[in-house]
């Protein structure tokens, strides 16, 4: 697919980037980090054969508006909710369905515990949730999560940013040390390292670990918290090799939804959607047809 419909408009007081393509039941593929739309792009042709698609940049990330972090920063993942939901009212979507990743599985989460009533299925990827609690800082993860706190230091984007050499040494890291196997990424490596050595881009996307850094703490320091299960159907698929969010991570998905269909995705990392298209798109398209 060569023309991907890109496609601008006003949600929530910010201009969002989103690409679109198909028609039936809606769609809308949310990313992480270190992504943007084009994550999905392995997805998108085969989804759009039955369904509405549409796949945006989150705030911060690619052509969508970075406004920076909210005064207090901890309210950014509320504004990527509002920016979902009027997303949605601007399309005409009364009802949709959510495929997520990473970042993306927050937005999805927090939507679906505010807005129950407009989705059709929850489907995710390698999904960070509340019950993984302290485990984030075990002897065996904490290595793992070094760029966390990187991303929150004033001058990492300038250092990253500083030519293209660096921006592509180290996304290439994440993409490599992630991936089920090194190289996945690399026909779309270019792409990738364009996207982040745009005006503010790695800035935009480090802000969601400045805006969330004070949950993060809390679940580290607390542990998992007792909130109500979300009641939206779900499905979670997990790739094994994922070194940050561990597939065994995924025992206590119980606890936070009322109907999950969990099961690991084999030869995936953390970019399940990309690794696996194939199966990525069979599962996401057997889920909602059954919404449907």
């Amino acid at each position: 697919m060569t023309d991907w419909n890109h496609q601008y408009l006003d949600a929530n007081g910010i201009r969002v980037h989103y690409v679109r393509h198909g028609e039936g039941l809606p769609l809308v593929l949310l990313h992480g980090w270190p992504e943007f739309w084009f994550t999905w792009r392995k997805n998108i042709p085969v989804l759009a054969e039955e369904f509405d698609v549409v796949a945006p940049n989150l705030r911060g990330f690619g052509d969508t508006d970075k406004p920076g972090t909210p005064d207090p920063p901890n309210r950014l993942l509320s504004d990527m909710v509002e920016d979902l939901r009027s997303l949605a009212d601007s399309l005409g979507f009364e009802r949709f369905g959510v495929v997520s990743h990473d970042v993306g599985a927050y937005v999805a989460q927090g939507f679906a515990r505010k807005y129950p009533e407009r989705l059709s299925g929850l489907f995710f990827f390698n999904c960070p949730y509340p019950g993984i609690g302290k485990r984030w800082a075990d002897p065996v993860s904490i290595n793992e999560i070094w760029y966390q706190t990187f991303n929150q230091q004033p001058w990492a984007a300038s250092l990253i940013g500083e030519n293209r050499k660096t921006c592509e040494t180290y996304i290439r890291h994440f993409l490599d040390h992630w991936a089920y196997e090194p190289g996945r990424f690399d026909e779309d490596l270019d792409a990738w390292v364009d996207n982040f050595m745009q005006p503010d881009n790695l800035q935009g996307g480090f802000d969601w670990y400045i805006g969330t850094n004070e949950s993060r703490l809390d679940l580290i320091r607390n542990g998992p918290p007792e909130l109500p299960k979300i009641e939206t159907p779900t499905r979670v698929r997990w790739g094994e090799g994922d070194s940050v969010l561990k597939v065994e991570w995924a025992d206590r998905l119980g606890d936070y939804f009322a109907d999950v269909d969990f099961a690991p995705m084999r030869e995936a990392g953390h970019f399940a959607h990309y690794e696996r298209p194939e199966t990525a798109n069979r599962e996401i398209s057997d889920f909602f047809r059954a919404m449907a």
